[in-house]
């Protein structure tokens, strides 16, 4: 509801939209041909309930964990990012998802969070499917993590995660990964060919 709103969201805990509400059932219906043995999502409520959608057709519950929680962003949530660029002019030039302002989730805190997260899916899911429904700025802050460690946040993030966007990540048995893709989001299609209605 807060896209639809213009509003950054955060971690403010807005419900799905209507059209959120068909996206996450198509992504349900995308996994019904895909091997998953465990779901983890955010723990807050646009993200839980998307992956309801694919827990639903995969017959498997859903963990719902803080690690997975979308970027703090103080200050800046509730608002469109116009009023932000009005009262934070500095975040033109950077990022409002790592802008140090007082009140945000700091690069440090975010650091830790993706070690922490990506030491529990590894120590508790080797050799397993796991799908993980988060959040487009946490997404690309923890891709970005793996691919270049601590130091993620000097380089430009150079991908978009949207809404239902599905990316694939595979561990091998040496710690080594490999991003298969990012941002897929062919599963929409059925909605993109309807009516505008939807958009």
């Amino acid at each position: 509801m807060g896209n639809k709103l213009g509003k950054i969201q955060g971690t403010e805990d807005f419900p799905l939209s209507p059209l959120g509400e068909k996206q996450a059932a198509e992504l349900g219906s995308y996994f019904k041909a895909i091997p998953l043995d465990y779901i983890y999502s955010s723990d807050l409520t646009r993200a839980h309930e998307t992956a309801k959608a694919i827990g639903q057709v995969k017959g498997l519950p859903v963990e719902a964990t803080a690690l997975a929680r979308e970027v703090h962003l103080g200050p800046f949530q509730g608002k469109t990012r116009a009023e932000i660029y009005e009262h934070y002019p500095e975040t033109k030039k950077t990022t409002i998802l790592t802008s140090g302002i007082e009140g945000t989730e700091t690069v440090e805190e975010l650091t830790k969070r993706c070690n922490h997260f990506r030491s529990e899916l590894l120590m508790k899911h080797r050799g397993e499917n796991v799908a993980i429904v988060s959040h487009g700025g946490f997404i690309s802050i923890f891709l970005m993590y793996l691919v270049v460690g601590e130091q993620w946040y000097n380089f430009h993030r150079p991908f978009r995660i949207d809404n239902t966007n599905i990316t694939r990540v595979e561990w091998t048995e040496d710690d080594r990964f490999f991003i298969h893709y990012i941002g897929r989001n062919n599963h929409l299609e059925t909605l993109s060919n309807k009516s505008n209605t939807l958009l």
